[in-house]
């Protein structure tokens, strides 16, 4: 694994910049370097730091119409990009993590010690020993090569935003008038979390949809997370991420964009609305904030449900008042104490144990794929996910998230811009069409599903493009 005393040092060959990546203006403060290879050596005593290699630049070259670059004319070379600094380069980043890793994240799971089963018949105590032992099973016999490979089929992207670099999947559609969307996952989350939804999205005639519902997508990992770099200082909540967001998207020259996230990715997408950039046109959530102040106040203090709630109003008052009661005890330790939990950097089943029990739902989902019926979510998705935060050592620095922010999550933040809202029924709540219209005014697109949950892309990808589809098609 990358712990605190290891470093993936990498030296890099250059080739002169042939082709920057599409929509990089031909400035010189914006174009690309395209980096020929990266050498992979281990060094210790140094703090972690992750880079992997990046593809050639012939390689690169033969896949102009997938990767979506455009003429490098105007562009600067490697060198004399390094000579001056360019921090708003854009690299070309490739997965690619030592035997050793795997090794070792492999002893350490069958080394683990086990607690004495639960008390109970449930999960009313927790993640059940029964959930998390087949997990580590599976785990054992899971390649991770199957997800490193998936994610270096798409075009992924590093590139330095206010003192950190982040990382991006950018896939341009083939189609004309494709229009740019922004994706942003949450926790548990990664982007490995809305794989499923690229094609679709940048596809839609190879999935049964028109070519005027085409995007060119973007899919970042937010700072701290997987392959981004993990903030040194203080100050990176959704505001920061949000405006990391929109220098993004103008670097990759997208000036007419929509947006879309849940849990932490609907926070991020919603400040990106709150700061209005002129290329940010709508946005669309499946996690939204919608609570009344008036209904926010009687959650906080356990008090009972207003009278005059309908039957909507009172299921949602009732699946917070539940999640308040049962389900923040995660959220709120890493809001308080995220440092503390050292043993999720140490532990494989403890990392894959605390990511599981986000909330009650999810986890019987996902108790459910172990126990071999699958609904949605498979192994194969809970192992991608759980091994990238061990392998990139993100457990810690993903929960500073919510130490950072000072946002209240479902309290509508006055979005002006037009706005879609999906609601699945097995979110943390299930939004009603009263709140949503008065915590959006501009209301374009509001849908109640039959399925699904809090990790939409992930559990119905076909249920999530059609609402992302249908959310848009009046902004074209």
């Amino acid at each position: 694994m990358l712990s605190s005393d290891t470093i993936v040092q990498y030296s890099r060959t250059y080739v002169p910049a042939l082709i920057p990546p599409v929509g990089i203006v031909g400035s010189h403060s914006e174009s690309s370097s395209i980096p020929k290879e990266f050498d992979v050596q281990r060094r210790r005593g140094i703090s972690r730091r992750f880079f992997c290699g990046a593809a050639s630049a012939s390689a690169a070259a033969g896949s102009l119409g997938f990767l979506g670059f455009a003429d490098g004319s105007k562009s600067m070379n490697a060198a004399e990009q390094q000579a001056r600094g360019d921090k708003a380069a854009i690299r070309p980043f490739r997965v690619n993590f030592p035997e050793a890793d795997l090794t070792d994240l492999r002893r350490r799971i069958q080394a683990t010690r086990w607690p004495e089963k639960e008390t109970v018949t449930d999960a009313a105590q927790g993640v059940q020993l029964t959930t998390s032992q087949k997990l580590a099973r599976a785990w054992t016999e899971y390649d991770w090569r199957n997800c490193e490979a998936k994610l270096n089929a798409l075009p992924n992207f590093v590139t330095e935003i206010d003192g950190v670099d982040i990382h991006f999947i950018h896939v341009r559609s083939q189609h004309e008038n494709a229009l740019p969307i922004i994706v942003t996952h949450g926790w548990p989350g990664s982007v490995i979390e809305q794989l499923k939804i690229i094609d679709p999205l940048t596809n839609p005639t190879a999935h049964g949809a028109s070519a005027s519902d085409a995007f060119h997508v973007v899919v970042p990992s937010l700072p701290g997370h997987g392959f981004s770099g993990k903030p040194t200082q203080t100050g990176w909540d959704p505001i920061r991420i949000a405006s990391a967001w929109i220098v993004l998207m103008k670097r990759l020259g997208h000036t007419r964009y929509v947006a879309q996230g849940g849990d932490w990715g609907n926070a991020v997408t919603e400040q990106m609305a709150l700061q209005k950039p002129p290329g940010l046109i709508g946005i669309h959530t499946n996690m939204p904030a919608t609570v009344p102040d008036n209904i926010a106040k009687v959650l906080q203090v356990g008090g009972p449900p207003p009278a005059d709630l309908t039957p909507d109003e009172k299921r949602a008052f009732d699946e917070l008042a539940s999640f308040y009661k049962h389900g923040l005890g995660y959220a709120i330790e890493m809001a308080n104490r995220p440092q503390t939990l050292y043993g999720i950097s140490d532990s494989p089943v403890g990392l894959a144990a605390w990511m599981l029990d986000h909330d009650e739902k999810s986890e019987a989902l996902i108790a459910r794929a172990f126990e071999g019926h699958p609904d949605g979510i498979t192994q194969q998705d809970v192992l991608d996910n759980v091994t990238l935060y061990w392998l990139t050592n993100t457990g810690v620095s993903s929960a500073r998230l919510y130490w950072e922010s000072k946002l209240q999550f479902f309290a509508p933040k006055g979005v002006s811009i037009p706005v879609g809202v999906s609601v699945f029924p097995d979110e943390l709540y299930e939004a009603p069409r009263s709140w949503a219209e008065r915590a959006y005014p501009k209301l374009i697109h509001y849908n109640r599903l039959a399925k699904g949950g809090h990790f939409a892309a992930w559990e119905q990808p076909q249920l999530l493009v059609e609402e992302i589809r249908a959310t848009f098609r009046s902004l074209r």
